[in-house]
């Protein structure tokens, strides 16, 4: 067998060791699952074998399924709708999606043909899991489906379902067999919100039996066997209880209205594969576990087919993985061996992206203009982190480990021997200009500078370089240590080093990068910028903030656009608009934006969360809520009865498509030029909806024809910011969508 290696003991335990040849990580595959499928009739039959354990031969136990999988297993149900109809088609796509499920359970029997409580049921073979790491997804559902399991006690080992987070729910029986080990409440929780959780968390959920050292990891599960374990699970044992009582049940009742409320709350119904979850365990735990779990397979099949998970899958996993592994790296450049980086600026950006480059074990010299701030960024640094440790989402080892490669310097000439230079100072053209100037007189021909700027062109700052072909811009997304997107820029003449250093940085870090072409606020700033200023236009129109607020959210944003606004600061805002109107007319900007965002800050001195005060209130200690005096600033206030004929679908609408229509205009003016990246770095960098994919999977889920069609709409109403862009009207005409006439070629990572 390719992926399994199969070892029978003395005492007639086989060890089944996963170990797929050219992989870094045991995934599930058609191939995996027809090899699994052969172990499993070879313990069951072998009357040699008195049970099995089964290990992994990597770091870790399993990612889950190769999720590529499931993308041809849509594309081909695409092909069957054309050729044998929707009910040949559906068949397929539930025929494929219970093969894996039906093999666990083969394993939950013991390879016996009837479950334990079943009237003349032969007693099968126990199966233990020992998790020698990591296990996701499909890989912790065969744990699942083990009789017992036993994990190594490992610090960086991490277990869960995670589905929920690209469109998916768990579909091998892990929402049934979860919410039949653990009280429902706390089930439904594990599975809507995909948490990964550490083996002592799973051990006192009773997800896992126990943790051993990762010496005694297989001893443990062989003895567990030798010991008289039994091939049963406890559902299919007389007499089983649910942990939280029947669902018609006064608990019952308490648990499942609740849970739907929350979630309404929370996905505003935009999430098909969360309402699935709250109904296969609803319905699952009313019927025997067999029922259950067809049940499941159904409502899997049912969201597989969903545009929802195709659009996730594709942007949240393909599409990401391609990003992360250097689908944009140029080829022919040699592997970079990063040792020393510098960071100039050590104020809170400065702080994080000395912080991430620290965790990846990189040393880091952080500069300021004197050593007073530089060691004050520091310090700030060593705060936030000892809050963490307090928290015990961190040791103090760690912290301390991490500080101490870390240098702080207030004289340039520290700079001298990095081999990158990431300047992240004042969002000045003067101030960078001035501190571009330092850098460059100190450091060697051969380091990569990069500008972490958020909105000016790349190639106008390269100017002030010595070597614009080593300049290149790295924009984090703050706050860094929490944010997983980075936008690599190329100026004009940015060379192929640049971005390959820029790339194996970026992924040295764990970030997932985007490229794209210079322009003024690049590609997420254009569209996030669009989402804001759509909020304060609707203010001026008199509509209601809470309303504002919560229709974005409707919509699938994670944050309203005023509550997004006092988080990146109103000042920025309005620095953002006055730089724009000085280098491109007062036309380049709406003046009652600019007329708002005065009053807010010079007038009222409000400037976000970080002084406490902006669209919403900050009060120590307390929740956020809407400043009562932002009515006065405006010029127009809707009647209660014009708020109530207000169209809630059109203002969800508003916020979407004038992100979506500037990534259009984005890419037809060649700022980003690979789908992949501009729904990749919607999501990561602004969390454009992410049930859409993306903002091009949201137009060509749509279908270009129709958006078109709703831009002209909104156009009309509410001005030329919403036109359509050629290159949409284009492909409207011709029927055409941005992952058919743009798909990526795929080539191998370098």
């Amino acid at each position: 067998m390719a992926n399994f290696k199969l070892e029978t003991d003395a005492d007639g335990i086989a060890l089944i060791t996963w170990d797929m040849p050219d992989r870094s990580m045991n995934v599930i595959t058609l191939e995996v699952m027809e090899e699994l499928g052969a172990i499993v009739d070879k313990v069951t039959n072998d009357a040699a074998i008195k049970g099995a354990v089964i290990t992994s031969g990597k770091d870790a136990f399993c990612g889950g399924a190769d999720l590529t999988m499931l993308e041809r297993m849509g594309a081909t149900f695409a092909e069957l709708v054309k050729s044998k109809g929707e009910e040949a088609a559906a068949k397929f796509v539930f025929d494929e999606s219970c093969k894996l499920s039906q093999l666990y359970r083969r394993i939950e029997k013991g390879g016996s043909e009837k479950s334990a409580k079943e009237k003349d049921a032969k007693p099968g073979k126990p199966w233990v899991c020992a998790l020698n790491g990591t296990a996701m997804g499909g890989g912790f559902e065969l744990a699942l489906a083990c009789h017992h399991r036993v994990a190594a006690d490992n610090p960086k080992t991490r277990l869960g379902l995670p589905e929920i987070k690209i469109g998916l729910f768990p579909g091998a029986g892990g929402t049934q067999r979860v919410a039949r080990m653990i009280q429902p409440a706390d089930a439904l929780q594990f599975l809507l919100k995909g948490d990964q959780l550490k083996t002592d968390r799973a051990k006192a959920m009773k997800l896992i039996d126990n943790v051993v050292p990762q010496a005694d990891l297989i001893k443990t599960a062989k003895d567990w066997i030798k010991a008289g374990g039994k091939a049963e699970a406890p559902w299919d044992v007389k007499g089983f209880r649910l942990p939280g009582g029947q669902v018609y049940s006064k608990a019952g009742m308490m648990t499942f209205p609740a849970a739907n409320a929350i979630y309404r709350r929370e996905t505003y119904d935009n999430y098909p594969a969360a309402r699935a979850i709250l109904q296969v365990v609803y319905e699952g735990l009313q019927l025997d576990i067999d029922t259950a779990l067809r049940v499941e397979s159904r409502w899997f099949a049912k969201i597989l087919r969903s545009p929802e998970a195709s659009a996730m899958i594709r942007t949240l996993f393909v599409n990401m993985q391609d990003l992360n592994k250097g689908a944009r790296r140029p080829a022919k450049e040699p592997a970079t061996d990063l040792k020393k980086i510098g960071v100039v600026g050590a104020g809170f950006m400065g702080a994080g992206i000395a912080q991430v480059s620290a965790a990846a074990g990189l040393q880091v010299v952080l500069v300021d203009r004197d050593q007073e701030t530089a060691d004050k960024g520091k310090a700030g640094l060593h705060k936030s982190l000892s809050d963490r440790v307090m928290k015990g989402r961190m040791k103090g080892a760690e912290r301390d480990t991490l500080l101490e490669k870390i240098t702080t310097s207030g004289d340039y000439n520290a700079l001298k021997d990095c081999d990158l230079i990431v300047e992240a100072v004042f969002e000045d053209r003067k101030v960078k200009s001035d501190v571009i100037a330092k850098i460059q007189a100190v450091i060697s021909d051969k380091a990569i500078f990069a500008s972490n700027t958020s909105t000016l062109p790349i190639t106008s700052l390269a100017a002030e370089f010595k070597d614009p072909k080593r300049f290149i811009g790295i924009h984090f997304f703050s706050p860094v240590a929490i944010m997983m997107l980075t936008e690599v820029i190329l100026g004009k003449e940015t060379g192929d080093r640049a971005l390959a250093v820029a790339l194996d940085y970026i992924r040295a870090i764990k970030k997932t990068p985007i490229v794209v072409n210079d322009s003024r606020g690049f590609y997420a700033n254009r569209c996030v910028l669009n989402y804001i200023k759509e909020g304060h236009l609707m203010l001026l129109e008199g509509i209601p903030p809470a309303m504002i607020e919560n229709t974005a959210r409707m919509a699938g944003m994670p944050v309203g656009p005023l509550s997004l606004n006092d988080e990146t600061a109103l000042d920025l805002g309005l620095k953002i608009v006055r730089a724009t109107e000085a280098d491109l007319g007062a036309a380049a900007v709406e003046p009652g934006m600019k007329i708002l965002l005065e009053g807010m800050v010079e007038k009222q001195g409000r400037l976000g969360r970080k002084n406490g005060k902006g669209f919403y209130d900050y009060p120590a200690g307390a929740p956020k809520k809407l400043w009562p005096g932002l009515a006065d600033l405006l010029p127009k206030k809707l009647s209660r009865e014009e708020v109530e004929a207000l169209d809630i679908e059109e203002l969800k609408q508003r916020f979407l498509v004038t992100q979506a229509v500037e990534a259009a205009r984005t890419f037809e003016e060649e700022v980003v030029v690979d789908v992949r990246e501009a729904d990749v770095g919607s999501i990561l960098g602004f969390g454009f909806a992410p049930f859409t994919g993306g903002t091009l999977s949201y137009i060509d889920m749509m279908g270009t024809k129709k958006f078109v069609a709703l831009c002209r709409k909104l156009e009309s109403k509410h001005g030329p910011r919403f036109a359509p862009p050629k290159l949409l009207i284009e492909m409207a005409e011709k029927g055409e969508s941005f992952y058919g006439r743009f798909a990526p070629e795929k080539k191998k990572a370098a």
